[in-house]
């Protein structure tokens, strides 16, 4: 569906969310709201266990299969990070920052588990990933506390940039695979520079993108937004 940005993907199914949320899920009570989390949660339970490739992998091309995928996906984290927002309330967590580090590292690096002949195994654990795992890191996350100044114009950056990071990164990451794919053979000591270069043109690009579009776009349709209410 994206063929000039993989990943708008997401942002396609994100948008559905956005628009059952204003439709009525945002007046939802906590347990009707803790209700449609359970119910979503067990369908992704389902598919993940259950799916031929022992995966949550999909969601970017127009039909029914990558549409199941894209809502099953989409659906229980935006409505689980819903209702943690309404139902928690994150106490200070020593370390917090290292803690979900090391949880995100140890996903991260998780092996794909179970084997050809049992896929579901593997579905078992992306499945307790995105159902607890995430969320857990969500919460640990908020109850931790910025120590200094430093740290917090760190944290704006990396929180700032984290989105167009997203949206722009997957261009340069096509010249990357390109340059990887015309050269065969190429060992890790010929590609880190590039991939070096791929990081931090993804880093300038995401700020660029950031300063020069979303930022004075969203400044300008406050302004519009503020006017039009006034008068």
């Amino acid at each position: 569906m994206h063929p000039l940005n993989s990943v708008g993907w997401s942002l396609f199914f994100e948008y559905i969310a956005n628009i059952l949320y204003a439709l009525g899920i945002r007046k939802l009570s906590k347990k009707a709201l803790a209700c449609v989390v359970v119910f979503a949660g067990a369908v992704l339970l389902h598919f993940a266990v259950t799916n031929p490739n022992g995966d949550v992998t999909g969601g970017w091309t127009l039909n029914a299969e990558h549409m199941r995928v894209g809502i099953t996906r989409t659906i229980f984290p935006f409505f689980a990070g819903l209702l943690l927002v309404r139902v928690s309330r994150p106490a200070y967590i020593k370390n917090a920052f290292l803690w979900c580090s090391l949880l995100v590292a140890a996903v991260l690096l998780m092996p794909r588990i179970g084997g050809a002949g049992h896929l579901w195994m593997n579905g078992l654990y992306e499945a307790f990933c995105i159902i607890i795992v995430f969320p857990l890191i969500v919460y640990i996350g908020a109850g931790g506390v910025v120590a200094s100044q430093m740290e917090s114009k760190i944290c704006i950056f990396l929180g700032n940039i984290s989105y167009p990071l997203y949206m722009t990164h997957y261009v340069l990451v096509y010249f990357y695979v390109a340059w990887v794919s015309n050269h065969s053979g190429v060992t890790l000591w010929r590609a880190w520079p590039y991939a070096l270069l791929t990081f931090s043109g993804a880093i300038v690009l995401a700020y660029a993108s950031l300063m020069l579009f979303d930022v004075p776009v969203r400044a300008w349709l406050r302004k519009k937004i503020i006017v039009k209410r006034i008068n």
